[in-house]
């Protein structure tokens, strides 16, 4: 299975790096419409395409108003929006209001009621994670893999969420910022470096994808990796555009 990741920080692009977009093109699954999501149409495919947004925040669903360009010649493709109930009201109504953005796009809205099947025999669930406002974790296992998706809330592996993701391959989790900021990222919903090892390790993943990196944020390595791969060997800061083969 390819993971691409389209967008890897938080809050606002920078020169390097578009707000929160995952994508697994070859079963037409988008995970978060930030600003990258302008970048799904390089690898549309399919005739469906279903976004499962983990929040209402603007900077994981903004790139829902770009759908046109995304579609652009591709009519037939059918586009179904997930998320939960009144996260996605809220959106309909405030992002698509008429002085706002005056033209909807062809959405469908999907309240999240249960697991939902995803291609390749797979099966999407999903689970609540602490965040002002609300937000919700993904997990997909399919017969012979397994990722999950944790952005928008404070790492602690004694947190009820880590239960979801134990024994993924694949673990793409926030980390926006550096151990020593636990006060602001508690303030904010948001995660430290440490906690977020330690998360890896107490659910047992295979490897550990860091985004929603702090776009202010201008270093190769903002976060520490070298006491993160003491705590879990197995981390890597993600970047735009990184495919990964799991």
């Amino acid at each position: 299975m390819q993971l691409r990741l389209l967008g890897t920080t938080g809050y606002h692009p920078n020169d390097r790096r578009q707000t929160a977009c995952l994508m697994l093109p070859e079963i037409g699954v988008v995970l978060d419409a930030g600003t990258a999501m302008y970048r799904v149409r390089e690898f549309l495919t399919t005739d469906s395409l279903d976004i499962f947004l983990t929040h209402s925040h603007l900077d994981h669903i903004i790139g829902l108003t770009y759908l046109f360009s995304v579609l652009d010649g591709r009519d037939r493709v059918a586009v179904r929006v997930h998320g939960e109930a009144h996260k996605l009201d809220a959106i309909a109504t405030h992002l698509f209001a008429e002085p706002v953005f005056p033209a909807f796009p062809p959405i469908v809205w999907q309240p999240l009621t249960g697991a939902v099947p995803v291609g390749g025999g797979g099966r999407l669930s999903w689970f609540p994670l602490s965040h002002p406002g609300g937000s919700v974790g993904y997990r997909i296992d399919w017969p012979d893999r397994s990722m999950a998706y944790v952005t928008d809330t404070t790492a602690d592996p004694q947190a009820d969420y880590v239960q979801w993701i134990r024994g993924v391959d694949v673990l793409v989790h926030e980390c926006y910022f550096p151990d020593g900021r636990e006060q602001f990222a508690a303030l904010t919903g948001h995660s430290c470096a440490s906690p977020v090892a330690r998360v890896a390790k107490a659910a047992q993943a295979g490897r550990l994808l860091l985004v929603h990196i702090d776009p202010s944020a201008e270093a190769d390595d903002p976060l520490g990796l070298d006491k993160m791969r003491a705590i879990f060997p197995r981390t890597e800061i993600a970047v735009d555009r990184q495919q990964i083969e799991f």
